[in-house]
């Protein structure tokens, strides 16, 4: 049911990935899970380096934002749908780590450019997700003026987005839906300039939650969906004083049942490749 291979990754256009990323490997409680295991890649550009021009040493798995709010790549990203060949086991309470990066994984990689500030947002669906069925379990956005989660904390934490699976979580398999945001080109809606929008980075990870939780996810919103065009979040201008205005973080509250953002764990050494394989 969630076998595949790498093979059925089809190649996409070459795009501008100077400043985008997407996340290259999933920790638990500072345990690395290894590069590439339990995450659902989008689409693959070809090799890596510079042996396969026009490509680059932007190949590998695709790192570009989706920016159309209407299509089914607001989900999980292009190709999402395809499940990845293995699943991460977790248990409630434990710290899921998302690793975000640009161009390599190395703690020189520049994870996305500075100039990409925004939000990041993570959502809980059971997998597969039906309907209205993601539930946002964390949110950060800035804690002073000009202080983002995306193109600066993230950043900081050399990539690395912790979150709290909720406890008493009732076990089964879930997707983890990690979302970045860029906000540098949202001062107009896509749709009102094809050249603009905002960007958004989604990554999603299987997992299986253990144990003998009870607790059921609640009613959550759709993707495609929860994102409107007139949703407060989505049309921004980064630039403009913020004097009085306020950011407001788009999609649906934090449940109830969530965790706050936690303290970093003490994260081991890293497992896998740090270049995307061919």
């Amino acid at each position: 049911m969630r076998s595949f291979t790498l093979s059925l990754l089809v190649p996409i256009l070459a795009q501008s990935v100077r400043a985008h990323t997407t996340v290259w490997s999933v920790w638990v409680n500072g345990v690395d899970q290894g590069s590439g295991k339990g995450i659902r890649h989008p689409a693959y550009n070809g090799p890596p380096l510079a042996t396969n021009p026009p490509f680059g040493t932007n190949s590998g798995f695709a790192n570009g934002p989706v920016r159309d709010l209407s299509k089914i790549e607001m989900r999980c990203n292009v190709m999402g749908d395809i499940p990845a060949p293995d699943t991460i086991k977790v248990k409630p309470g434990d710290t899921v780590t998302l690793e975000w990066h640009h161009n390599n994984r190395t703690v020189a990689d520049d994870i996305v450019d500075t100039s990409h500030k925004g939000p990041g947002i993570v959502y809980l669906s059971p997998d597969p997700p039906v309907g209205d069925s993601w539930v946002k379990i964390q949110q950060e956005a800035e804690t002073t003026p000009g202080n983002w989660y995306t193109g600066g904390r993230l950043n900081a934490r050399k990539g690395k987005q912790d979150v709290v699976i909720p406890q008493n979580l009732a076990p089964g398999f879930y997707l983890l839906r990690g979302e970045l945001l860029a906000l540098h080109e949202s001062d107009v809606a896509h749709t009102a300039n094809l050249n603009r929008g905002i960007q958004i980075y989604i990554a999603c990870i299987q997992l299986q939650v253990t144990g003998t939780g009870t607790l059921k996810l609640p009613t959550g919103v759709t993707f495609p969906g929860a994102y409107q065009e007139d949703t407060p979040g989505i049309v921004y201008n980064l630039y403009i004083s913020t004097a009085g205005q306020h950011y407001t973080i788009p999609g649906p509250p934090v449940w109830t049942a969530a965790a706050p953002s936690p303290t970093a764990p003490a994260y081991g050494p890293p497992v896998g490749f740090t270049i995307n394989p061919r």
